[in-house]
C-alpha cells in the first residue's frame, strides 16, 4: 500500500504511521510550577509522552514532544518547562506501567498526579533555584535525568491537536539505582523498560543481544561503548 499523508487516506481503519516508529522510549516528564507572592506553594506535574529520546550525549541533551490541546494551548508540562527553565525524565519500568498511565489522564491545572497515582516523591537537587522550588522526581523510577531547559521548536499540524512542541532540555544529573547496575553496566533486564508502540499497545525490554559493528577502529567502537577510560587510553597512544 501506498498513502501521501495529508494528500489521501490510507484507507485503514486506524492511522498507522505511530505504529511504524516503533518502540518509542516513554518520556515520563515530571516538573513544577513557579512560585509568585500570591502562590507561595508550587503546583507539581507528572505526564507520560509517547515521543522522547536522547539527542546527543557530549553533553547530553533530550528531547519530548507535547501535542497542543484541542484549543490551540500548550500542555501544563510545557508551561512549567518554559517559566521555570527545568525538568524531570523518569524511566517509566514494567513495574510502574499502571501509574504511568493513571498519570496520561488530562487533568485539570493544578491536579497533582504524583498524588493521583499514589506515587512517592524525591526531588532534583542540580537544577536551578533548586533550594526554593525543587522539581519533584519519581522515587521508584530506576533512572532519572536533571534537565536544565534548552530551548522549544513549534511545529504546526491540523487540529485539532496537529501542533507540537518540542521541548529539548541539558541533562545536568542522572540518577540511577544501585541494584540497576550488573558488572558497571546498566541492566535493562532488571529495570525492564516499557516502550510507546501503536495504538494502546506497548512493549517491554526484557531480552537484549549485541551486535559489533565490523570494521571499526578501537577508538570509535570505545565511544560507542561510552567506555571513557578506554578512549583516553587509546588517545595516550596517538
Amino acid at each position: 500500500m501506498l498513502y501521501l499523508p495529508g494528500q489521501n487516506s490510507h484507507r485503514l481503519p486506524h492511522d498507522p504511521f505511530k505504529a511504524c516508529v516503533v518502540p518509542r522510549p516513554i518520556g515520563w516528564i515530571s516538573t513544577t510550577s513557579p512560585t509568585s507572592s500570591s502562590s507561595t506553594q508550587p503546583i507539581h506535574n507528572l505526564a507520560p509522552f509517547s515521543q522522547f529520546n536522547n539527542l546527543t550525549y557530549d553533553p547530553p541533551y533530550v528531547m519530548f514532544a507535547s501535542n497542543q490541546t484541542a484549543s490551540g494551548s500548550r500542555k501544563d508540562t510545557v508551561r512549567n518547562v518554559e517559566t521555570t527553565g527545568k525538568f524531570v525524565w523518569n524511566l517509566a519500568t514494567w513495574n510502574l506501567r499502571d501509574k504511568v498511565n493513571i498519570t496520561a489522564q488530562q487533568f485539570e491545572y493544578g491536579v497533582d498526579e504524583f498524588a493521583k497515582a499514589g506515587l512517592e516523591k524525591e526531588f532534583s537537587s542540580h537544577l536551578p533555584g533548586d533550594a526554593e522550588n525543587p522539581v519533584p522526581m519519581v522515587q521508584r523510577s530506576p533512572v532519572k535525568f536533571e534537565c536544565v531547559y534548552h530551548s522549544t521548536l513549534r511545529l504546526p499540524g491540523h487540529p485539532p491537536m496537529g501542533s507540537v512542541d518540542v521541548v529539548i532540555g541539558r541533562v545536568v544529573a542522572v540518577h540511577i539505582a544501585d541494584w540497576a547496575l550488573t558488572e558497571g553496566r546498566l541492566d535493562v533486564r532488571k529495570t525492564k523498560p516499557i516502550a510507546r508502540c501503536g495504538y494502546y499497545e506497548y512493549a517491554v525490554v526484557e531480552k537484549t543481544f549485541e551486535m559489533v559493528i565490523p570494521g571499526m577502529d578501537d577508538m570509535i567502537l570505545a565511544g560507542l561503548e561510552g567506555n571513557r577510560d578506554k578512549v583516553e587510553k587509546l588517545k595516550a597512544k596517538l
